[in-house]
């Protein structure tokens, strides 16, 4: 048995197939959907999607949004998603560098408030293309 995943976001569809589990990050933690799980919609976190393809475990980034699980069908509406294999390493390692720095400068508290969100988006990048598969 399958789930139908859907990663959607404005401006394009990330993700539309069959998979065998997803590991969801929430705004209240992480969650496991396997088939036939309860109906469910949740805040998503800035975080790390994991998709079971068989035995296969692949990765994505997601700059949060909101999901709805139902007689198994998932659709996750974000504002941006990033599957691991489309992220360049430097880059977002260049922007994790950035993000770090700009958070050292921001001096008004609307200033380290948007570096703060710039820095875990960033984290977030890093860590999809260094989690393990």
């Amino acid at each position: 048995m399958t789930l139908n995943l859907c990663v959607l976001t404005p401006n394009r569809i990330v993700w539309d197939s069959e998979v065998k589990e997803i590991i969801l990050s929430t705004n209240s933690g992480q969650i496991g959907v396997l088939p036939n799980h309860a109906p469910i919609a949740t805040a998503v976190d800035i975080g790390i999607l994991r998709i079971r393809l068989n035995d296969q475990w692949l990765t994505m980034a997601l700059m949060g949004g909101f999901a709805r699980i139902g007689n198994n069908e998932i659709t996750i509406l974000v504002n941006d998603a990033e599957k691991s294999s489309d992220i360049n390493p430097q880059e977002a390692q260049q922007t994790l560098e950035i993000a770090e720095a700009n958070l050292r400068k921001a001096e008004s508290k609307r200033q380290t408030i948007e570096a703060n969100l710039a820095l875990r988006r960033a984290r977030t990048r890093v860590e999809v293309i260094n989690a393990i598969s």
